[in-house]
């Protein structure tokens, strides 16, 4: 059965992370997202009851093939969350729901295979440099974790990369960033990149800044240090928010090297796109031009940040055209 026989829809596609489930529906091949809805994951115990509260609301008919992304490895059949508490078997998931296919892949993969499709609206760009076709592609994002893949050139086609490049070990460019890593290091048997480039990192950098001020840092959550960094209304919000987009500036520059990125760095995540012109105005591309002999090479390669709306349930539903692809 070829991967556009209109007989293998309709089709269920999902991005799944730490602490939202979006669903959606394609109808026909080529066809829109339809019926997008976003569920907070601690609402229910595990997928299938997400996705039969997505059906029930929406009223739709049970799809056939089913494809969602996942904020964890996906390695054989079991999964469980790395930063949420569910956990699954994928072959039992398809019986329950009844579907003839059911694709499960890391979140960041399923986004790296949407960018390509991706339009000038849909991005903005940070700094200079222009793309180099055919070259390896970056993508990083910040949310309840650090997701990282890109797609590497094979053919006239791209392959994504599946990892957890968000566990990297954490390195500090100046002084003030080594004080905030012994911090973190104190109270953290590991200071990886997600550890300050999340939800909770974006809390514990505004622990850290406080701390280091000398003084008591309030409860926050990582949405209130954002807001009151944005407004400018807490200069310690402030001066978190500014550490980590700098901070991400030196990952981001560190997996286009590894890559040899010249197609580019495209950033997404829940957390840098509600940033606007503050992450333009930041430190971000400074720090990631700020690779000593390399900084030339980094300049040319341009970032971006991802825009649209949906753009990891556009790399599922590209995650199980191929998969029906090959099996066709």
């Amino acid at each position: 059965m070829h991967a556009t026989d209109s007989a293998t829809y309709p089709r269920l596609v999902g991005d799944i992370g730490g602490t939202n489930a979006r669903f959606a529906t394609i109808r026909a091949p080529g066809g829109p997202l339809e019926h997008v809805l976003t569920l907070p994951c601690a609402d229910f115990p595990g997928p299938r009851e997400a996705i039969e509260e997505y059906l029930t609301r929406t009223g739709l008919a049970r799809p056939r093939g089913c494809a969602f992304g996942i904020a964890n490895p996906v390695e054989g059949d079991f999964v469980r969350m790395t930063n949420h508490d569910w956990a699954f078997s994928i072959r039992a998931l398809q019986a329950d729901l009844g579907l003839e296919r059911l694709l499960v892949v890391n979140d960041f993969t399923a986004l790296a295979l949407a960018l390509p499709a991706l339009r000038p609206a849909d991005l903005v760009q940070v700094g200079g440099g222009a793309t180099v076709p055919r070259r390896a592609i970056g993508l990083l994002g910040a949310g309840t974790g650090l997701g990282v893949s890109g797609l590497v050139p094979c053919g006239e086609d791209y392959v994504p990369l599946e990892g957890e490049g968000g566990h990297v070990t954490l390195a500090a460019a100046d002084a003030h960033e080594a004080a905030i890593v012994a911090w973190l290091a104190a109270r953290y048997p590991h200071v990886s990149a997600e550890r300050v480039l999340s939800g909770p990192g974006l809390a514990s950098l505004y622990e850290a800044h406080a701390s280091l001020a000398g003084q008591a840092p309030e409860p926050l959550t990582a949405s209130e240090v954002s807001e009151r960094g944005l407004a400018g209304s807490c200069p310690l919000c402030a001066a978190a928010l500014d550490s980590f987009c700098a901070m991400l500036g030196t990952v981001a520059a560190d997996l286009a090297l590894v890559l040899g990125a010249k197609g580019g760095i495209y950033i997404g995540g829940g957390i840098v796109p509600k940033l606007g012109d503050f992450f333009t105005r930041s430190r971000f591309r400074a720090r990631f031009e700020q690779k000593g002999r390399f900084s030339e090479y980094l300049a040319r390669i341009p970032t971006w940040v991802i825009q649209a709306p949906y753009p990891a349930l556009q790399g599922a539903a590209q995650a199980l055209e191929r998969a029906e692809g090959e099996r066709g």
